[in-house]
């Protein structure tokens, strides 16, 4: 069967993992340990998607990024965030939709705002994860979301144009990261940013849910000439 996309790009956090609330508490347990003044979980939810320190950076913007991501870290450390029943569990369907578009020949990669040992950790966690995804790349190892170098960099290792790439998402920072890279992108419902604000975002849809994926894909076989691909 002809596919539009080779290559399906998915950011992690809210998109495969359920993990906007674990974001969220961990983040207002550290506000509080630390004595940094009160944000709200809006405000915290709303920057999930972009580099660590990139977000530290919007929700205080009257500390220095640096030491404040050090003592983060340190209340991390030493509080076991390290440990793996911190990591979030994959959203009901994930395991199936990815073995399902993997046997359609679609290859799979990560575009992340997670860290590289964050990621690492959860993929390990998904023990059936860790021969899903032929590429990755997390915001501590190249430019952060909404920046398209990440993009490019997964797009130059896999040897995929732009046009037959897909982006999937939760947040308007995946959707402006490949409107950037001229990657063509689709919106996930029920992670970080609310439905209207992905609805304006550009995505060549919104879905519902993950596990609605691969029927939309199946939509997707035409180029906008109505050719078969």
């Amino acid at each position: 069967m002809a596919r539009q996309y080779d290559l399906l790009i998915f950011d992690w956090d809210g998109t495969l993992a359920d993990s906007t609330g674990v974001i969220v508490d961990g983040m207002q347990r550290a506000i509080r340990a630390l004595g940094l003044a009160a944000r709200s979980d809006d405000a915290i939810r709303m920057l999930i998607g972009l580099g660590f320190r990139e977000g530290l950076s919007e929700l205080y913007p009257e500390h220095d990024p640096v030491e404040l991501e050090a003592a983060l870290m340190a209340y991390r450390s030493a509080q076991g965030e390290h440990a793996a029943h911190s990591v979030a569990p994959l959203y009901e369907g994930v395991l199936d939709v990815l073995t399902a578009l993997q046997s359609d020949g679609h290859r799979l990669a990560v575009a992340t705002g997670k860290s590289r040992f964050g990621l690492d950790r959860a993929i390990a966690h998904h023990a059936p994860l860790e021969r899903a995804f032929i590429a990755t790349r997390t915001a501590d190892e190249t430019a952060t979301k909404p920046n398209p170098l990440m993009l490019y960099e997964l797009l130059a290792e896999c040897r995929v144009p732009a046009h037959r790439a897909l982006m999937i998402g939760d947040t308007d920072y995946d959707i402006a990261m490949a409107e950037a890279a001229g990657v063509p992108s689709l919106a996930v419902a029920g992670g970080a940013h609310p439905m209207e604000r992905l609805r304006s975002a550009g995505a060549l849809a919104v879905l519902d849910a993950i596990t609605h994926l691969p029927a939309w894909l199946q939509t997707a076989r035409f180029d906008n000439n109505g050719d078969s691909e």
